[in-house]
């Protein structure tokens, strides 16, 4: 029975920390804002304006979902802690694995929770843009880009987000040259900035007939959704437009007419092209959100003032300038070049599973701050 009363002191001293997060989460104030917002949603004529409606829609959805996950996890540790004070007073062993699972669920979402009121970014709340490259060496880059497009999408169910496609272009045999997509919900950005940067894997090539062990290296870039466009001002003389026609294998992602757009933001350089929408003025729209989204995540990088302070970077997808290794051979693991943290079951992390590795870098902030 002392495996129970020291769990039971666990919990008891897990229980300023979750009262600590209730404050600063500011329930109280969630609760009247989504009040307020619920009685201007009841007024007539709400849904004339059909942006901001779904705006104000969104914005309910974000602060009930904020409460209701952490009423829910009071309940866990009033489940928790009742199931402790049962086992003590029936002597029943028997319940001490489902302590120690409930005990472990609860302290790791305590932390996720902790560390997301810590993003208080000037984007963190938006959603977020990724754009997947794929690096030197042909296909087996290619096949690693989509790869890393299938565990970012995989995340993007595991929390109950949304995603959508923006742009993608099939690779020359298999996987991908490069995709975008936008993944919708709250403090997306926040989450995923971090997963900016140089992906490498190690692994044998099933591309190889030789059975070699290959390195392969893919980008992942992750910007702000800039929902007020005003934020980041485009203007027609600093754009220019190309027309042309899908490129690629295709499919069902990419359309075959000459509807693809390629926006160049002569200013810095930068370019984006859209080609999965079947018209012109759709794909345009796709590569507008894009070059703002990009705009903005080199704005908050380089901390500049302002946009025009952009010079245009070039991230390198070669050795050296990796964040994280996903080594399959002659070990599995997967470790962040950053803050350390490693996990060695890679078909999980493959499977979506990297909040180890989004959490530890917001520790790692946290702590730097």
């Amino acid at each position: 029975m002392l495996e129970f009363e020291e769990y039971r002191t666990k919990l008891n001293n897990l229980r300023p920390t979750l009262d600590d997060l209730g404050g600063a989460l500011q329930l109280a104030e969630a609760e009247r804002e989504i009040a307020e917002l619920e009685t201007e949603s009841a007024q007539d004529g709400f849904w004339n304006n059909v942006k901001h409606s779904q705006q104000v829609q969104q914005r309910i959805k974000q602060l009930k979902g904020k409460v209701e996950r952490y009423r829910a996890l009071c309940a866990k540790w009033d489940d928790a802690m009742t199931m402790c004070d049962m086992a003590l007073e029936e002597q029943d062993d028997s319940l001490l694995p489902e302590v120690i699972e409930e005990f472990d669920l609860l302290s790791e979402e305590l932390e996720s929770m902790r560390l997301s009121t810590l993003l208080t970014g000037e984007y963190d709340a938006n959603n977020a843009i990724l754009t997947f490259h794929a690096g030197a060496g042909g296909t087996e880059a290619q096949d690693w880009a989509q790869m890393l497009y299938r565990m970012y999408t995989m995340w993007t169910e595991r929390h109950g987000y949304k995603y959508s496609l923006l742009d993608y272009q099939d690779g020359d045999q298999a996987g991908i040259k490069s995709a975008t997509i936008k993944i919708e919900g709250d403090n997306v950005y926040g989450y995923l900035k971090s997963e900016h940067g140089v992906h490498r894997l190690v692994r044998i090539s099933p591309f190889d007939a030789n059975a070699r062990r290959q390195t392969s290296f893919a980008a992942v870039e992750v910007m702000p959704e800039i929902g007020d466009a005003g934020e980041i001002e485009l203007r027609d003389e600093d754009i220019k437009m190309d027309v042309f026609r899908s490129s690629g294998a295709g499919g069902q992602k990419v359309n075959k007419t000459s509807s693809a757009v390629r926006l160049t933001h002569i200013p810095t350089g930068i370019v984006v092209s859209s080609q999965v929408e079947r018209s012109h003025f759709q794909n345009l729209e796709n590569c507008k959100e894009m070059l703002r989204a990009k705009l903005a995540e080199i704005k908050e990088r380089e901390h500049l003032e302002k946009i025009e302070d952009i010079k245009g970077v070039q991230m390198k997808i070669e050795w050296g300038s990796q964040i994280r290794s996903y080594v399959f051979m002659p070990y599995t693991l997967a470790k962040d070049t950053r803050t350390g943290f490693e996990n060695s079951n890679i078909n999980a992390v493959m499977d979506g599973d990297i909040d180890g590795f989004i959490n530890a870098y917001l520790a790692m902030k946290a702590n730097q701050n």
